[in-house]
């Protein structure tokens, strides 16, 4: 690997509030959007993600007032994800300040809408977001997990790889890999569920789910992520956590900013 790892805070927004839970359950609050990607950027992140987690039209103002004065602030790549469901809604976002946009149930409803917007915008500006589970509840997929929507609350039955490679194939530039087992639990990344998709895609993978200490980190890399991303770690954790996790990525031999 050649191309330096991204270290990348997620900041889950719920009406202007950064929001973590456990298993997307339980959310408790870890302060002000804006103040905390202003931290992180001078922490040294590499990018920054948003998640507007509840993404009801009532709070869609909302993020896109929190948007506009986090990429004043910041000059790192921004994502923004959450009730993205088309073109409209990825130009409105890249107006406001974000570099790119996240998209989850809309693609799942309609696939298209991956084309449609890559077509557009051109496949950097677009990540898939994908809430994957292993199955339950008598559901079978060839590889095991599935894709979940609304916060992992829901299962869809589709199987959690097939469904990254139809998007790669479709044109979306990187998948963000939510592990819904791992989420909040701090007691590492799904490494079985990263290793994976990396056979499947060809597209770069954002790590998600399951970070606890800066060791959680390099197997992760080892498994075929491209960048990582934590989010309870960095809340709640010391103001040079960042720079341990990159610390801790370098010393295990990987390229990092």
């Amino acid at each position: 690997m050649s191309v330096a790892v991204r270290v990348i805070p997620c900041l889950d927004v719920d009406a202007g509030r950064v929001v973590k839970g456990v298993n997307f359950l339980n959310l408790r609050d870890a302060g002000d959007p804006v103040e905390l990607a202003h931290r992180y950027d001078t922490a040294g992140a590499d990018e920054l993600t948003f998640l507007d987690v509840t993404a009801s039209s009532a709070d869609r103002q909302t993020t896109f007032d929190v948007v506009r004065r986090t990429a004043e602030e910041v000059f790192i790549p921004l994502t923004v994800g959450g009730g993205v469901r088309g073109v409209a809604d990825v130009d409105r976002l890249l107006r406001e300040g974000a570099d790119k946009a996240s998209i989850n149930t809309a693609a799942i409803a309609r696939p298209e809408v991956i084309d449609e917007i890559t077509r557009h915008f051109g496949s950097q500006v677009l990540v898939l977001s994908v809430d994957a589970r292993r199955v339950q509840g008598g559901v079978a997929t060839a590889s095991g997990f599935e894709v979940t929507t609304h916060g992992g609350r829901r299962g869809t039955g589709l199987d959690a790889v097939a469904w990254a490679k139809e998007a790669a194939d479709r044109g979306v530039g990187e998948i963000l890999l939510n592990s819904i087992d791992a989420d909040g639990t701090k007691e590492g990344f799904d490494l079985e569920l990263i290793r994976l998709i990396r056979a499947a895609v060809k597209v770069p993978i954002i790590a998600s789910g399951g970070a606890g200490a800066p060791e959680h980190f390099p197997p992760a890399i080892a498994a075929g992520a491209d960048a990582v991303l934590a989010a309870s770690m960095f809340h709640f954790g010391p103001a040079d956590m960042i720079g341990q996790v990159k610390a801790a990525i370098r010393e295990a031999g990987y390229p990092v900013r």
